[in-house]
Order: C-alpha cells, then sequence, then structure tokens
C-alpha cells in the first residue's frame, strides 16, 4: 500500500473535526469503491481511504499518528481488520461483501470439473527407449451407476426449492450510504440446484458419485525419461453439475541401464580396454540396445577417454523418428597385477622405451606379446 498522508487520502487539513472527516470519507468511498468505478487501482485505492477512516475516526489513533505518524498506530495503519467497524453507516461490512462475496466464498452452483489424479509407473530402459504399452490401475469417482449422479432415486420426482422457487439463488435489498443494493448468494436449502431430492438414491445415498476401480491403458511414447508425465484426458474424478472429468497424469519413473546410460538423446556406452590394445588399435563388438553389435575400429595410440560416434544408434527423439547416437567412451584399464611373464614383457617394454629401435617394428612386436599376454 502507497505511503500516503491519511489526511491527504481523505481531503481533509488536520485541524478538521470527526463529522468533517466522515463526510470526506463518504465522499471518497463512493467515487472510489469499486462497484462504481472501474479504474484499475479503484479497488486499492479504496483500501486506503479505509484505512485512514479507521484511523482518523479514532481519538486515541488520531493523536498517535498525528505525533509519530504510521508508526504510531502500526504498520497496517492500525486496521486489524480493513473493513469492518463501519456500524456508523449501518453496515459496511454487508455492503462490502455485496461487491465481493458473501464473506464466506460462495457463488451461485457452477458447473465443477473434477480433480486431476496422479499415478506412477516403473519403465525399464529399454521401454523408455522404445516406448511401451502400460496398464495402471486407479480409483476415481465416478457419476453412480443407479442415478447417473443424479442424487435420487430413479423414477422418483425432483421437487421445486420453495426457498429459491427453482432459481438456486436468493437475493437480499439492503439500504447503505451507496444507496440500496442486492446481494446474491446460493441457495442454502438446496446447495443451488433448485431443486429438492425427496428420495436419494439407495446407492450412492444422494451424493451422485461412486468410487470404482479402473484398468487404464497407457500409451508410452519412445524417448521418455525420468520425471516426464503422460496426461489422459478425461480419465480423471468425474465433475459436478455437468462439468467435465479430470485428467490423469502418470508419472514415469527409468530404471538404469546396465551398461548404457543416456544424454539426451544419446547413449554412452564405456568400453573397458587394455594398454596393448589401447596401444596398437583393436576392432571391438559394441553391444546396441537394438540388439545386434556393432563393429568399431580403434586406432592405433587410442588414449583414455576418447570417444567414438556410431550413428543413429541412440535414442528416438520425442515425438520424432530421429535418434541420436550411440557414444562409445574408451576406458583404458591398467592392471592392478600382473603374472612374471606379463611383467617380464612390460619390463622388456619399458626398457624398449628407453632405446630407439628405428621403425617400431620390434615394438609393435612386443606389443603383441604383452597383448596376448593380458588376455
Amino acid at each position: 500500500m502507497a505511503d500516503n498522508d491519511y489526511y491527504d487520502l481523505l481531503g481533509v487539513s488536520r485541524g478538521v473535526g470527526d463529522e468533517d472527516i466522515r463526510k470526506a470519507f463518504r465522499r471518497k468511498a463512493m467515487e472510489f469503491h469499486p462497484d462504481r468505478n472501474k479504474s484499475p487501482d479503484a479497488e486499492e485505492k479504496f483500501k486506503e481511504i479505509n484505512e485512514a477512516y479507521q484511523v482518523l475516526s479514532d481519538a486515541n489513533k488520531r493523536a498517535q499518528y498525528d505525533q509519530f505518524g504510521k508508526a504510531g498506530v502500526g504498520a497496517n495503519g492500525g486496521a486489524g481488520q480493513p473493513f469492518d467497524g463501519f456500524d456508523v453507516f449501518g453496515g459496511f461490512g454487508d455492503i462490502f461483501d455485496s461487491f465481493f462475496g458473501d464473506g464466506t466464498g460462495r457463488r451461485a452452483r457452477q458447473a465443477q470439473r473434477g480433480s486431476d489424479l496422479q499415478q506412477r509407473v516403473v519403465l525399464n530402459f529399454e521401454e523408455a527407449v522404445f516406448g511401451a504399452e502400460r496398464e495402471v490401475e486407479v480409483t476415481r469417482l465416478e457419476n453412480c451407476s443407479v442415478c447417473s449422479g443424479a442424487g435420487n432415486e430413479p423414477g422418483t420426482p425432483l421437487d421445486t426449492c420453495n426457498t429459491c422457487k427453482g432459481n438456486g439463488q436468493v437475493r437480499r435489498a439492503q439500504r447503505s450510504v451507496f444507496g440500496q443494493f442486492t446481494q446474491v448468494t446460493t441457495c442454502t436449502s438446496c446447495q443451488g440446484r433448485g431443486t429438492i431430492i425427496k428420495t436419494v438414491c439407495s446407492n450412492c445415498r444422494g451424493g451422485g458419485k461412486e468410487r470404482k476401480s479402473r484398468k487404464i491403458a497407457v500409451n508410452i511414447p519412445a524417448g521418455v525419461e525420468s520425471g516426464i508425465q503422460v496426461r489422459l484426458t478425461g480419465e480423471g474424478d468425474a465433475g459436478s453439475e455437468g462439468g467435465g472429468p479430470g485428467n490423469l497424469y502418470v508419472y514415469l519413473d527409468v530404471q538404469e541401464h546396465q551398461f548404457f546410460h543416456r544424454e539426451g538423446s544419446d547413449l554412452i556406452y564405456e568400453l573397458p580396454i587394455n594398454i596393448a590394445e589401447a596401444a596398437l588399435g583393436v576392432d571391438k563388438s559394441i553391444p546396441t540396445l537394438d540388439g545386434d553389435d556393432e563393429e568399431l575400429s580403434l586406432p592405433q595410440g587410442t588414449q583414455p577417454g576418447s570417444e567414438f560416434r556410431i550413428r543413429g544408434k541412440g535414442v528416438p527423439h520425442l515425438n520424432g523418428s530421429r535418434r541420436g547416437d550411440l557414444r562409445v567412451s574408451v576406458d583404458v584399464r591398467v592392471p592392478g597385477s600382473l603374472d612374471d611373464r606379463q611383467r617380464e614383457l612390460l619390463e622388456e617394454l619399458a626398457d624398449s622405451f628407453g632405446t630407439p629401435t628405428g621403425d617400431g617394428g620390434d615394438d609393435k612386436g612386443l606389443f603383441d606379446k604383452i597383448k596376448e599376454a593380458l588376455g
């Protein structure tokens, strides 16, 4: 709320009497009341005027305000309940309710959409990549199978409500400082239906709803990830007063894979090789999610962490036909223990690195022996 001077808000000087303050308030309230003034800031201005009046119309609060300003009457100008305390105008709080509701949040009975439901489904890695069809069981509110949601026993009549005469609403006229106003509220006798049930349905006891368990097929598209939700429109709770049903949201939780992990639409596979294979180069069979192995040739001198791509063997783009890639990350394994032959060969290799051998032919032969020894 703007930090405006209370006297300025009411348009009066500091020395005016109580009657002048009351007249100024009535004039300003009629000018800025949201039912009369349609400007965007009218409601906020109206609240400020109300706050100013609550302070200046109280002798003690006014004295505190004159001496200390707003700090003397609290952060909210001493207005603990901003729209109460106007008995001098014959029930100002009731008048405000007639514009912004009746204070209980009730409104004319309207069609209400049913509640949304949630369900969790666990998928294995392949199901998430290639899509799947799963069945989920939900318990939801449905229209009563006996009365079709009407609430009365089939074949029995519905009486017109005597209180609202079938309108579902009642009107109450009030006179106030602003003139005469009509307040419209939901009829409490029929809860806004306009009719009274004489004989309630034996199945739903007049509620019009019953809980049912249903098995619903869910089509999981290819390429989904954990945290994605699939919406099944209209598979939630039934609505009321002609409102549509809610939705069913299926939240997906994808299990990890033994060999692959995922980065977006790409699959990552870590390929373990030994130091001899990394130095000499090697051909390797790479598993894929499709079930067929792909041949990959690693060049001579492959370094740890090197990455190679196999195009089109990754994850399908969600709602698309193109697939990502299978990225092969090389993990050069250094043996933690050696047998005597392996140690002998590696020591010989270490010596050869210190002695140039020309074209490297002897080193290659030694690498082949190490490769064979390392298995």
